[in-house]
Parts: C-alpha cells; structure tokens; sequence
C-alpha cells in the first residue's frame, strides 16, 4: 500500500508533512518507545503518539533508529502537542522518511483498521494482533496478563526475568544462569540452554529486563521481537508511574538535608510509604561504567538498579554522585535487605565493565534519624567503591576502612610505596619474606611465639626479620605509633602472599 494510497482516504483527513507519497509500505507497526529500531523488521508505516518526545533531540533520536530499521514512513498523532513539532520534521526531512500528521480526532485504531484490508494477509494478521495486545493495554491490563494473551498470541511461551534473575512472569528453569548469560551477550538475541534472550527494552542491560523464549528462535526472531515490544508497553508505563514517585523521594532527601522542619518530614515521609513509627533503612546507590560516553550516568544507572533488585517496591532519588532510596523494613531487616542486594549485585557482576556500589544504613524509625540515614548510607557506598563494588552496610563503616575510603588513592598508594618499598625490595632481592612476616606479626598483635608458629619457623627467625624490617625502613616496631602505620599501609596495598 502506498501512503498516497492513505491520503487520499476521505475519512482520516491525514496530511503529508514531507516526503513522497508514493513510498509504500507492508504493514502498521504503533510505538511510543524512544527507540524502537530492534522491533522493526523494515517496510512499516509506524504510528506514534509522541510519548517519547522530551525535546528536539529526542526527535533525531527516533528518527534515526526508524531509518535503521528500514521503515517506509512515519504518522505523528496530534493529540499530545496538539501539533507535529518542527524538529521531527526536519529529522525526517533530513532522514528522507515521509511524514504524516494524524489528526487529534483521528485514532491508530481507527487508522489501522482502514489500512488492514489494503494490506498482505499475513501484515494483517500481524496487525490484528498488535491491535488486540494495545488494547489490552489500553484497558489497564497487568504484566501477567499482557504477557499470557501476547504469548499465546505468538504461540511463544518462556519467562520474562530482571537483569539479575528475578522472574516477573512465566516460567524458567535457572533464572539467574539466564540472566548472567542475558548480561554476558556480546549481542542479542542469544541462545542460552534452551532458551532464545531478547532484550525488553532501550535502556541499560543492569537495570533491564529480559524475555527468555522456550526453543530456539533466531530462525524467527520476529516472534520475539514482537512478544518483547508489547511487555515493553508495560515497562514503559511503570516507568511513568515512577517519574511522580521518584520527585517525592527526592523532595524526601531534600528536605532532610536542610534539616527541616519535623512535621514536614514526617508527612514527606508518609507520601513515600513509610509510617510515622515503621522501621527503614536508606541505600544509597551508583554504577560507575569506567570509559563510558554514552547511556546514563552512575547516579542514574545506580538507582534504577536498586529499584529493580527490590522488584519495583521502592524508588531512587537520583543525586549528584549517587541515587538514594528509603526502604521501609516490613517484616524483615537491615540484614535481610543487604542479603538481597549483595545476591542481586553479585548475578550483575557478570556484565563487562559494570559494577553496582551500594551503601545501606542500619534500620531507623522516624524523620530525625533520616539525615543520618543518608550520611551513614553514603558513607558505606564509598567504601564500597573504594573495594571496587558490591554492597557494604553501616556495620562495616565503623573502622579504619571508613577512614582510608575517604584518602584519595594516590596517596595512599604513596603512603603504602613510601613505607614498604624498602621491604618489597629486598624481598625481591634475596626471595625473602619480609613482608609476609610483618603482616602476620602484626595479626598476631606483636607476639614472637604466635607469629613464628604460625610461620611455621623459629622464634629467633622472627626476631632476626622484625630486627631486619626495622633497620630498612628506619621504624620502631615496639612503638604503636609504627604499628599502625604499617597497618594501614599493608591493607591498602593487599595481604602479603
């Protein structure tokens, strides 16, 4: 069918905003996914009511992933704007994609259904049952029901699981095997066992989901495109609901840093689902993504995480440095909630070159507590990016790990080589173990006969190495001052092999 085809339709009243109109196209594909590019097989007229537009560059963005795919054009919906932008336009002047502006009046519904029987019987059926899958949407229908009427759809069953191997929905044996593999993939869809991965969604893989189809279905990975694209709907509108949550949670913090009043803290609180008297405790959350130019920054990476490992119950402020999420405590604890990250942050360790730092505070109750919630829960992050990721929790802070996570580590690492490399050394030198000697002295809180039995060597051995340690490094080993300083400086540096 051609698009002229379409204008010339009396009923719509469509308008051609640029491009030909003789550009024909095989079938109707609706999205409002800002990039929908891995839903698309080429040759669709896609439909789009402008939910993904935030800006003009959200425009070239989209455009650019339907010239991509290979679409032959594009109808805009007037109902959001109440016009088409100008900067889609231009993008898809600029892109050579014909432009169609769907009057306000007009439904997709309506559109679609004067298209279908111009269509292949084949594009039809495929429309249909997209038509039947929004519609569902449409009428408030939940993940477990979009996905059993998609799947059965598609004659498709499997599993959708989070990035770190939570099911959603369905079923799947070795979810978490699945979702490692999921994060793994140099590229999707991938094969996994049994099972075909398709990504839901643009957004990044550690806070994503993951569509897990029975059987082998690269040979019809449309199938699973299709199936992913419409549990995306469902994502998509979770994540609008958590938009609203989110400024509440970061009204919340703000609130709480400026020390503001109780009552007002109290009611912020309660707008967050925690009662005046029920426990909490705050996580304070970041990916870094070493090298990375482009996708969401740590803060932003960081809290969506959190929000999945904590199956959407909660939501995260994102901050300068780090999103922060207040967790109430019902019918478990702080201990039980550091469990289930660490579990969570250790699936998502399989992704190259992502790491989740996650800080948690103890449990609190009431809005006075929560400015030291979030210091205490910051506090613990950085020490966890100090160890290069995973989870730590306010027990853990309260040491002189706390204190060296606050050192830059340029100087401690001057720190550590300034006063140990006369060891290492003459270690290398003369394949001693001046260092492994030192560390176990130390343990053994400066005890000759513990340290040589430990060492599995004579107490006079021990003696003529402390005395060795001494000379080279000019330090007294009997004073406590010296102690800890090679304390310190071996920790930083790792337990002498």
């Amino acid at each position: 069918m051609r698009i002229r085809d379409l204008l010339d339709l009396a009923e719509p009243r469509l308008r051609l905003l640029t491009g030909d109109p003789d550009r024909e196209f095989g079938t109707v594909h609706i999205t409002d996914l800002p990039e929908p590019g891995r839903y698309l097989s080429g040759g669709e007229l896609v439909l789009t009511g402008l939910m993904w537009r935030h800006g003009p560059e959200d425009s070239t963005r989209f455009v650019a992933a339907l010239a991509e795919a290979g679409v032959a054009a594009v109808g805009a919906g007037a109902a959001l704007l109440g016009h088409v932008p100008g900067d889609l336009v231009a993008a898809c002047a600029a892109a050579g994609l014909p432009l169609v502006e769907v009057p306000t009046e007009v439904s997709f519904r309506t559109l679609t259904e004067l298209a279908a029987p111009r269509l292949s019987g084949e594009a039809r059926a495929a429309l249909g049952r997209h038509r039947r899958l929004v519609a569902a949407v449409a009428e408030g229908a939940g993940l477990r029901e979009l996905f059993e009427a998609a799947a059965a759809e598609l004659g498709v069953t499997g599993a959708v699981l989070t990035a770190s191997g939570q099911v959603l929905v369905g079923t799947a044996a070795e979810p978490e095997r699945l979702a490692r593999a999921y994060l793994a993939a140099p590229r999707l869809p991938a094969r996994a066992g049994g099972s075909t991965l398709f990504a839901v969604g643009r957004g990044h893989r550690a806070a994503g989901w993951v569509l897990a189809c029975d059987g082998d279905l690269l040979g019809r990975a449309d199938l699973g495109y299709e199936l992913a694209a419409c549990v995306g709907l469902e994502r998509v509108r979770r994540e609008e609901g958590r938009r609203v949550e989110r400024r509440l949670a970061e009204q919340l913090v703000v609130a709480a840093l400026a020390e503001a009043d109780p009552a007002e803290l109290n009611a912020r609180l309660r707008t967050c689902g925690v009662g005046a008297a029920e426990p909490y405790a705050v996580v304070s959350a970041a990916a870094p993504r070493p090298g990375a130019t482009r996708g969401p920054d740590p803060a932003t990476l960081g809290g969506q995480i959190v929000e999945e490992l904590l199956g959407g119950e909660v939501v995260a402020a994102a901050g300068a440095d780090a999103a922060l999420a207040v967790v109430p405590l019902r019918g478990t604890g702080a201990d039980e909630l550091a469990a289930r990250l660490r579990a969570g942050a250790e699936v998502l360790s399989a992704l190259p070159g992502t790491r989740l730092c996650a800080g948690l505070s103890g449990a609190l109750t009431g809005a006075a507590a929560l400015k030291g919630g979030v210091e205490e829960a910051g506090h613990a992050r950085r020490l966890a990016e100090a160890r290069g990721g995973g989870v730590v929790t306010s027990d853990e802070i309260y040491t002189h790990a706390l204190l060296l996570a606050t050192v830059p580590g340029d100087v401690r690492r001057s720190f550590a080589d300034r006063l140990l490399s006369p060891l290492l050394d003459y270690d290398r030198r003369h394949q001693s173990e001046l260092v492994r000697t030192l560390g176990v002295f130390l343990d053994c809180a400066g005890s000759w006969n513990a340290c040589a039995e430990r060492l599995h060597v004579h107490v006079n051995t021990v003696r003529y190495r402390v005395r060795r340690i001494e000379e080279l490094t000019g330090r007294n080993l009997a004073t406590m001052a010296d102690r800890v300083d090679f304390f310190l400086a071996l920790r930083d540096t790792g337990p002498p092999r």
